[in-house]
């Protein structure tokens, strides 16, 4: 369950009447109700609100769920001692002592934000009755929009430090409610409604309008008044313990999120340290090995194959990041592999969808950019992203393709495991090594400096081996 489906929970008993056992000697709401009509009454004759038409009798049907015998379902419009309608348009001043409430200032997980309101022209103060000046404890809902419609808020003195007059502008309808009804319940009840007032938004798609007579006629479930205090208590006794839940809960969620990525690249580095699978001396060493790339390099370069490069710099012992089997051999990239960056290609020349006539792969910095209609490599590679946000990313590419200027393609040897150099390439976090500028970018006379550890071919295998067994779990962990 999600902290807000807890949350939700826990007001849908309150408001059932089942998160806290009814008393006799507390009334009943029908008696409470009697009281309120003859303040509202009293309060029509001073003057105070207006006498509207009488709503609708409330049918067995509108009746959300059942209620204690000591309570009663009523109108919300029954319940308050201002009638309930939105603000009024406001104009707007660069300074004044009077601010507009507008939607922006309930704020979704903050509460109340005056920080976040205009200041109202104080020259139009004389069309804003006395009663719709906002005071402490009125219930705000905002009542325009996509996404913040009726989203409530419980508007306090605390919201407005400096003491300013305050008038909620068109877009949000206020609640001031009957003393007699506890404001905090009435709150907590509207807070439960939220997602039923989203779904009574009208009008157009891009402005949905709240109707005030959506609020008015909205049913409400009246406890006596004694009892609504002591919901109103055990609500606010239980949502500390339901915040730490949400912050238990969002750690959780962060570390399954973070989980099987972390997890991949602890694999990784398992791996590139030795750590992953045992080392068997009759398997070799990784200076043999290394011996056996640079005489098959020479006889390439005798052949016209691959082209002679400058010398790498010797290793030194600082560089080294960490320990390794003594079985395994530090070298630079560029002394075990020959990397050559691919070939420019105009995006007129990439298609999104294969065709016989475009049916090579087109890989670029970040992976497959689509389907060409020729190629300029044939084999398997191990390619490295050398341009974008993503670059050093490792791709795999097999068969007939077409490596763009944006992918490194990573030559390697015979004596090489081709998913062996793409997983060992991945582990090295080829990114850091980017220039540091608006594109970031891998430079190959970068690249071929970089030091990886080279074990024996046969642990080559059997690194691969392991890692394709226990990677895709860490995948379907993603999901």
């Amino acid at each position: 369950m999600t902290p807000q489906e807890l949350k939700n929970s826990i007001l849908q008993l309150a408001i059932q009447g089942k998160l806290v056992a009814q008393r006799p000697e507390e009334g009943t709401a029908e008696e409470l109700y009697k009281q309120i009509q003859a303040e509202k009454k009293q309060l029509i004759k001073e003057g105070k609100i207006k006498k509207d038409k009488p709503l609708p009798e409330i049918t067995e049907d509108e009746n959300p769920f059942d209620i204690p015998e000591s309570w009663v379902f009523v109108r919300l419009e029954d319940m308050v001692q201002k009638n309930i309608k939105r603000g009024k348009s406001p104009t707007y001043s660069t300074s004044s002592n009077t601010l507009v409430f507008a939607q922006k200032c309930n704020v979704k997980a903050g509460g109340i934000n005056m920080e976040l309101a205009q200041y109202l022209d104080e020259s139009t103060l004389r069309k804003y009755p006395e009663e719709e000046f906002m005071i402490h404890m009125d219930i705000v809902v905002n009542s325009t929009g996509n996404g913040t419609l009726g989203r409530v808020g419980l508007f306090c003195d605390s919201d407005n430090p400096t003491n300013q007059k305050i008038v909620p502008d068109s877009h949000v309808t206020v609640i001031r409610v009957n003393s007699l009804l506890l404001t905090e319940y009435a709150f907590y009840y509207l807070r439960s409604c939220q997602p039923y007032l989203e779904s009574m938004g009208g009008g157009s798609t891009n402005q949905t309008e709240l109707n005030p007579s959506v609020l008015r006629t909205l049913v409400l479930p009246l406890p006596p008044l004694a009892e609504q205090k002591r919901i109103v208590a055990k609500i606010e006794e239980l949502l500390p313990y339901i915040g730490r839940y949400e912050q238990a809960w969002s750690k959780l969620e962060d570390f399954n999120k973070c989980f099987p990525t972390d997890m991949q690249k602890s694999i990784l580095q398992a791996a590139i340290q030795g750590k992953l699978v045992e080392q068997h001396p009759e398997e070799g060493t990784g200076e043999e090995l290394y011996q056996q790339i640079q005489a098959e390099k020479k006889r390439l370069i005798k052949e016209g194959k691959i082209k002679k490069e400058k010398p790498l710099p010797e290793i030194t012992e600082e560089e080294i990041p960490f320990d390794i089997p003594e079985s395994w051999k530090w070298v630079r990239i560029g002394q075990i592999f020959s990397l050559q960056a691919g070939k420019n290609i105009t995006s007129s020349d990439i298609y999104e969808v294969p065709s016989p006539d475009h049916s090579f792969l087109c890989y670029g910095g970040n992976g497959i950019r689509g389907y060409v209609s020729f190629n300029n490599r044939n084999g398997h590679y191990a390619l490295i992203g050398r341009q974008g946000a993503l670059c050093g990313n490792i791709n795999f590419a097999n068969g007939s393709f077409y490596a763009t200027e944006h992918a490194v393609v990573v030559e390697h040897f015979q004596m090489c495991d081709v998913l062996w150099s793409g997983y060992f390439l991945r582990a090295l976090n080829l990114n850091q090594y980017a220039t540091a500028t608006a594109q970031p970018g891998l430079a190959v006379s970068n690249i071929v400096k970089v030091l990886i550890p080279l074990p024996p071919l046969a642990e080559q295998k059997r690194i691969v081996a392991k890692l394709e067994e226990i990677l895709p779990l860490c995948e379907k962990l993603k999901r």
